[in-house]
Order: structure tokens, then C-alpha cells, then sequence
């Protein structure tokens, strides 16, 4: 009976142990989705595999992580760059397409977003949503309202200039026009000093960047982008495309070296060193130009195509990618949870903010830490002084055969302008 007695009461004291154990889980603090400072569960540590473009980040991107790591130590983040002169958009796809998809990545939006859609995650009621500004949310919203994506940040590009160069040149007003724009060139010529840094090599900056001003100078450029996917517009005879010659043959023709054979970082070197006035690129060559010349005087330029000093002088402004997830991730709570803390905690909006230099895309994130380049996109959107970009709307791979008529017309090898323009046309007509 004794020994009975004692094996009873072992089982009792077993039981209450898992009753104990599982009481304790029970009650273990989950995330608080609210400020994304609350620690994740404990448990089995479990890995983020995180592919992302932008290379201007990628270090102070994975000094964040680093943090977060400290601050949930069950989680680790897994980082993985491709971009700059890398196609980001082929690579994600062989990921895909070997198994070996990411649980946290980019998509661009608009088309981008129809293409992706099967794999992406429902955000729609992340607490991040809410605070989103209209403009973030258009690009990863379907016809339905749902949203499948958070933005990374607002941007904006156009002629970046050096103003110590434009004064030295004896430029005294900022040129917003095409004739301005022109007459600055020259005047800079005359001085010795090279006009334009034009990054011809990298099919982005011309087949996205560039063309996407004639796009975005249509007096209502979605609807022309609908015409031209129903036939009910064209590109061959259209104003915007006309003018765009114009701006085209400015920069080609002021071109420090060979426009062709400069890709994006030596583009943003010849800048930043002093070797050209103007840089047709974004707000995020920001780091890399104070990297190179901390005492560069600067801001933007608009990339204008007319005279119409209303319509040109404007910035192209917009959500240049978004972070999505796998719906299909084992770690899905986990990269919500990531994503939250990135634009909610302390630490996340510092880095956005500070280390980033970004322009947040939330009204919950004070843009402070700005340097000349975001102050000026920020100082344009204020002003409803902007375009939108438009090439998220475009064809799949449009924009690369786009960029290979404009490199061939830049080489002198297609000489007909209204024949390149004719091309673009077939070129949608043949994608859409």
C-alpha cells in the first residue's frame, strides 16, 4: 500500500507540472501588435529569409536587424540584397522558381502586384495600415481593398545639381523649363564644366526614370495608360512623347564621357566628386553623395520636357517598392510581427528616418533627419508639385526594351526619333 501510495503521488506531482507548464505558456506575453516593442513568444528560434533591392540600405538595413535581434532573440533575419545594376525583378523570380522563396520581399505595385499576387499575405489589419498616407497605399491595393503591401518609403528624382557648379557657371536663377534647362547646359559648357553625369549604361535609369516623364506629363496619365492597353491611344504623334525629345537630346548632348559605358555608380561618383553639375537619379543617392562629398551643395532640378512652367516644374514622386510577405511562409506571425516593429518601434523609426534618410510613408513617423535631396521631394509634395510614376503600370519587361531603343538612339545607331517612338508603341502593343 505504501509503495501504491508513493506512485500515486509521483503521478499527481507529474500532472501538476504539465498543468504548470502549460498554465505558464498560457500566459506567456505574445506581441503587442499596437507598438512592436513587445518581445516575440519564446520558443524554438526561428529564421526570416529577407530579400531586398535597395544596396543604399543594406548596411544600415542589416545594423537594424542586428537590433531587433537584441530585442527578440528567438527571431534572426536572414538578409539578402540584389539590386543597383542587378535585376532584382529576374532574380526574385529564379528564387521562386528553385524553391527557395523568401518570407519577407519587394514588389512594386500596380502590375507588379497582379503578377505577385498568389504568394502575398493579406496586410489589410496590421496595425501599420492605418497610419499609411494615401499615396502608399495605392500601388499594393487590389479592386478589392485589400492590401498587400507596406511601403518602404516615398522618393522622388529628377536633375540632381550641384549649386556651387551652377553659380561658378554664372546660372543665377534654378532653370524648371526645357529652354532654361538648355540654356544652363550651355552656360556650363562655356564655363568648362561638364553639364550632365548620365548613367545610360543601366536600363532603369533610362527605360523607367527617364521615358516616365512622358508617361507621367499626360494630362490625366492613368487613363492614358488604360488607352493604350485598349487601343484607344498611342504613343506615335502624342505631345508628351514629342517634347520628350527634347530633354532626350539635352542631356546626351551635355553628357560628361561616354553616357553609355557609365553605370550607376560611377554615374553618382562623377557627381558627388565634382566632375558634372547634374545627375538625373533619386533622393536615394543621398547617403552615397554625402559619403563621397560631405560638403556638397545640392538639391533638385525637374526633368522638364516643355515650357509650360506649371506643367514642367514638377518631381516625379511616388512609392518606389513595398514589403510583402509569403502568405505561404511557415514563419508568417513573425515577418507581420518584423514588419510592425520596422515603423512602430523607437528603433525602427530612427533608422528609417536617421540612417535611412528616408521620407517615411506614414503619418505616424516624423520626417525629421532629412538631408537636401529628401527635403526637396518633401518640400515638392507639399506643394502638389509632383507626378506620379507610372512604370508599375506598364507592360512586364517593357521598360528594358524601352531602354534598349533609347541606348541605340543615344549611340547614334537609330537616328529617327519618331521611328523610336513608333517602336515603343509595338513594343506595348506586342507586351500588353
Amino acid at each position: 500500500m505504501k509503495k501504491l501510495f508513493m506512485l500515486s503521488l509521483v503521478f499527481m506531482l507529474v500532472a501538476a507540472i504539465f498543468v504548470g507548464c502549460g498554465a505558464q505558456q498560457d500566459a506567456q506575453p505574445g506581441t503587442d501588435a499596437g507598438t512592436g516593442d513587445a518581445p516575440a513568444p519564446k520558443g524554438d528560434v526561428v529564421t526570416l529569409n529577407m530579400f531586398q533591392f535597395k544596396v543604399e540600405i543594406a548596411e544600415d538595413l542589416q545594423n537594424m536587424i542586428n537590433e531587433f535581434e537584441q530585442e527578440h532573440p528567438n527571431i534572426k533575419v536572414k538578409l539578402e540584397t540584389v539590386g543597383g545594376g542587378a535585376d532584382y525583378g529576374a532574380a526574385l523570380k529564379a528564387k521562386f522558381a528553385a524553391g527557395e522563396k523568401p518570407d519577407i520581399f519587394n514588389n512594386g505595385g500596380f502590375k507588379e502586384l497582379e503578377l505577385w499576387k498568389e504568394h502575398l499575405a493579406d496586410l489589410s489589419n496590421e496595425p501599420w495600415a492605418a497610419h499609411v498616407l494615401p499615396i502608399g497605399k495605392r500601388p499594393m491595393t487590389d479592386e478589392d481593398g485589400v492590401l498587400y503591401g507596406m511601403p518602404v518609403n516615398l522618393e522622388g528624382y529628377g536633375f540632381i545639381y550641384n549649386k556651387d557648379l551652377f553659380e561658378q557657371a554664372g546660372i543665377t536663377e534654378k532653370p524648371t523649363t526645357i529652354s532654361e534647362l538648355q540654356a544652363a547646359a550651355q552656360k556650363l559648357k562655356d564655363a568648362g564644366i561638364d553639364a550632365f553625369s548620365a548613367g545610360y549604361a543601366e536600363w532603369w535609369v533610362i527605360g523607367q526614370h527617364l521615358l516616365n516623364v512622358a508617361f507621367a506629363q499626360q494630362d490625366d496619365p492613368e487613363a492614358f495608360i488604360q488607352g493604350l492597353y485598349d487601343g484607344s491611344e498611342t504613343m506615335v504623334g502624342n505631345k508628351a512623347f514629342q517634347d520628350f525629345k527634347k530633354v532626350l537630346d539635352t542631356e546626351i548632348g551635355f553628357a560628361s564621357g561616354t553616357p553609355l559605358t557609365t553605370d550607376y555608380n560611377t554615374q553618382v561618383t562623377l557627381f558627388a566628386s565634382g566632375q558634372a553639375a547634374m545627375l538625373q537619379q533619386g533622393n536615394w543617392t543621398e547617403n552615397m553623395i554625402y559619403q563621397i562629398n560631405p560638403d556638397i551643395n545640392m538639391g533638385f532640378l525637374p526633368i522638364s520636357i516643355s515650357d509650360d512652367e506649371a506643367a514642367a516644374d514638377r518631381l516625379p514622386v511616388g512609392v518606389p517598392n513595398n514589403w510583402v510577405i509569403n502568405k505561404n511562409s511557415p514563419n508568417l506571425e513573425e515577418a507581420k510581427l518584423f514588419l510592425n516593429w520596422m515603423v512602430s518601434s523607437e528603433t525602427g523609426k530612427r533608422y528609417i528616418t536617421e540612417e535611412f534618410a528616408f521620407i517615411p510613408a506614414f503619418d505616424n513617423i516624423d520626417p525629421s533627419g532629412l538631408g537636401a535631396l529628401g527635403q526637396d521631394i518633401l518640400e515638392y509634395s507639399k506643394q502638389d508639385k509632383t507626378i506620379p510614376w507610372t512604370w508599375f503600370m506598364w507592360p512586364d519587361g517593357a521598360n528594358k526594351e524601352f531602354a534598349a531603343l533609347i541606348q541605340s538612339y543615344a549611340a547614334g545607331n537609330l537616328t529617327d526619333y519618331d521611328a523610336m517612338i513608333k517602336r515603343f508603341q509595338e513594343i506595348w502593343d506586342n507586351m500588353k
